[in-house]
């Protein structure tokens, strides 16, 4: 591996946990070089919702490539792109009443929020943006500015500005209203807050914990920004396509966000790919006033739809995985049933699952011991105290339970070490 370390930039962060050489990946396994199979409870940072190579995604890719097909695309008409566009509209938009207008802007996840970012102001004619405590929506100058972790904010080099954070839900331990301090400044003239543009929330915070907000406090959200004309972005680009159960994770809450953030799972195959989803009377863009080189990536438009006919023709997928995250969670709750009153707390929706620390650093020494065992997870929050499980929506119920006995060998030795 001395070439990693010759040519890579220090910037590097993933593999330094998983020192060894992946070659190969099915399902929701990977391989190394030297044969040796890992279970993945990673699944890409969420990118890779349906496993790794799904066949029913690669065929169609193949043949594709086979014929020819247009690979890059600008924001040229593609027969590709007309299909995802179909698809989309009549698999997901219409079951769920929602009318949307489809921004493809560069295909990342930053690439979205700042979109949704500069949109908001534009419509708004306002420059600031209401985020949430352990936000996080990116690593580019907009997305950093309402995210907040403190070393990822850090990296930026420059005052981040125009941004301001506000509790997330149970931010207090429920000893103060939900919005109260919010709701106060918004109606005070003299307050100092600056009129805002837009909310961006994150349904369920992953990098920031797998921090689920509850529904009230969603629909309590919606209700704010509509009663202040305030524009509300939901960022689904890890907990959207389908991660949380439903296709969009604010659809437990009932609510229409004004712009939605998708990336990561949406093509269903890892392959670069986001969308803006804007209400339309918002979409005022002229022509080219937000753009990227790779906006076209007609690859991803292929994997997409063939997706969306797999895997969301029916409800089936949804059920499958409310159902597995219950497993987790009921493994979860086992856990914390073992260890002293509070030091492990269960957290999450869906497949979207988190097991948190009192003490820092025991998530991530069970997430090395989990990997000895042949178990791919990271941590999240702003401490790294929680464990976090995000295995493929499509992981085998065997799997899930190999893994889950992995998970509770790992939190076992970890408290064995501590208690010594």
């Amino acid at each position: 591996m001395t070439v990693f370390d010759d040519l890579e930039s220090e910037v590097r962060s993933y593999c330094r946990n998983w020192p060894v050489v992946f070659d190969t990946a099915k399902g929701a396994r990977l391989n190394d070089v030297d044969g040796r199979s890992y279970l993945d409870f990673f699944a890409g940072a969420g990118a890779l919702n349906y496993g790794h190579n799904p066949p029913q995604l690669k065929e169609p890719l193949l043949e594709y490539l086979r014929r020819d097909g247009v690979t890059h695309g600008l924001d040229m008409y593609t027969l590709a792109k007309g299909e995802f566009l179909h698809t989309f509209e009549e698999l997901v938009l219409r079951p769920r009443g929602l009318d949307y207008k489809v921004q493809f802007p560069g295909p990342t996840g930053a690439n979205t929020v700042e979109s949704a970012l500069k949109l908001a102001r534009k419509i708004t004619g306002r420059e600031s943006v209401i985020n949430f405590t352990n936000a996080f929506h990116g690593m580019t100058l907009g997305a950093l500015s309402v995210t907040g972790n403190s070393m990822k904010r850090g990296g930026a080099g420059i005052p981040l500005v125009h941004a301001t954070p506000m509790p997330f839900d149970n931010y207090f331990d429920g000893t103060v209203p939900d919005f109260l301090w919010l709701d106060r400044l918004l109606g005070d003239a003299g307050s100092g807050l600056n009129e805002p543009a837009a909310v961006i929330v994150e349904t369920v915070q992953g990098e920031g914990g797998i921090n689920p907000a509850r529904v009230e406090w969603l629909q309590g959200l919606a209700d704010l920004c509509h009663r202040h004309e305030i524009l509300l972005i939901v960022d689904d680009v890890q907990m959207g396509v389908g991660r949380t159960g439903p296709f969009f994770s604010f659809e437990i809450a009932g609510i229409q966000p004004d712009i939605v953030c998708l990336s990561k799972s949406i093509s269903g195959y890892g392959l670069p790919m986001a969308l803006t989803l804007i209400k339309p009377e918002y979409d005022q863009w002229g022509p080219g006033e937000h753009n990227g080189t790779f906006r076209g990536n007609n690859l991803a438009f292929v994997t997409a739809a063939a997706a969306l006919r797999e895997f969301w023709s029916d409800d089936v997928m949804e059920r499958s995985t409310l159902a597995k995250g219950e497993r987790i969670h009921d493994t979860l709750e086992e856990l914390a049933g073992t260890a002293r009153d509070g030091t492990l707390v269960p957290k999450g929706r869906g497949l979207a699952r988190g097991l948190c620390f009192a003490q820092p650093g025991l998530a991530a020494k069970t997430c090395a011991a989990a990997f000895e065992r042949g178990l791919l997870m990271e941590t999240a929050g702003p401490s790294d105290e929680v464990m976090k499980i995000m295995p493929p929506l499509t992981i085998t119920d065997a799997e899930l339970e190999e893994g889950l006995t992995v998970v509770r060998e790992s939190v076992g030795v970890t408290l064995e070490g501590t208690a010594a």
